[in-house]
């Protein structure tokens, strides 16, 4: 269990990324919302011990992780969104390399570990290929392995589906989804979907609060009887902006799809929607907004 309690952070700027946020996160897929700017990354570096917050505690298991960050390096794999690597390196070399500083001292015992982690993240055939030749999709499926070694317990991923065609992202949220039965395991995506679907919990940070969080469906059960929708034509969408809550738009066979949040049916042509964590998403960005 990963307990983060009264976490806050001030840079020196005076900005405050982080405001008192509290979570408890048991074993399994946790995923983490929020636009740009909304102090995800500064809470994954403050849990990966690359940060010292202002205040506030962070405990995984039985580790109090700002007194003793070494413990929890020992089983944290993480995967940032920007990473750096030595230019003329093979991947089986770095792999090698990482995986020493893991502890792993049997060169057979690495041999088994570097090869099963190509072979997951589809890196085979390019193993000796040096990592200033490879494309941003295998850069990312490189640091995808390399988060992976040593077995982590507690694992942080940061956007990891960028640069990935839709089948090598597959392949990777499936594969996180199967670590994830044991292993704490935090999502933070841009992709609302993505959380919907592996996720049996989520939060929704924004301006360096929790906003909310709880299963998917629990957040879209709150909401429920609150949404609407209505198919318009393009010309029509700022009158509805300026007349109802428009919290989401999309296009369906070149019409516009509009969903609106209401206690009570807005007008002619809307019909009750189903909701989405989608609709949760964007309802509670919307509502910040408004009180902004």
């Amino acid at each position: 269990m990963l307990t983060i309690d009264q976490l806050s952070h001030v840079y020196p700027n005076g900005t405050r990324a982080l405001d008192a946020v509290s979570l408890e996160i048991p074993p399994g897929m946790f995923g983490l919302l929020g636009p740009n700017g909304a102090g995800k990354s500064t809470l994954m570096r403050c849990i990966a011990t690359l940060q010292i917050p202002t205040s506030g505690s962070i405990r995984f298991g039985s580790i109090d992780v700002l007194a003793d960050p070494d413990s929890l390096r020992r089983t944290l794999g993480y995967l940032p969104q920007d990473f750096g690597v030595y230019p003329r390196v093979t991947a089986w070399e770095m792999l090698d390399h990482i995986a020493v500083l893991k502890g792993y001292a049997s060169r057979g015992e690495r041999r088994t570990v570097v090869e099963t982690l190509l072979h997951q993240v589809n890196l085979w055939d390019v193993r000796h290929k040096s990592l200033a030749g490879f494309s941003g999709g295998m850069r990312q499926r490189f640091g995808v392995a390399q988060s992976l070694i040593g077995k982590p317990q507690l694992i942080i991923v940061d956007e990891p589906t960028a640069g990935l065609d839709p089948e090598e992202a597959n392949r990777f949220l499936n594969l996180l989804s199967e670590i994830a039965e044991n292993t704490v395991v935090i999502l933070s995506t841009h992709i609302v979907q993505d959380a919907a679907n592996l996720c049996p919990r989520t939060a929704i940070l924004v301006g360096g609060r929790l906003v909310c969080d709880g299963s998917p469906q629990e957040l879209v059960d709150r909401m429920r009887g609150r949404i609407w929708q209505k198919t318009i034509s393009k010309g029509e969408l700022d009158l509805h902006r300026a007349a109802h809550e428009v919290i989401a738009t999309r296009l369906q066979a070149g019409r516009t799809v509009i969903h609106v949040l209401a206690d009570a049916n807005p007008g002619p042509g809307f019909t009750p929607a189903d909701g989405s964590l989608e609709d949760v998403y964007f309802s509670t960005l919307s509502s910040l907004r408004r009180a902004a």
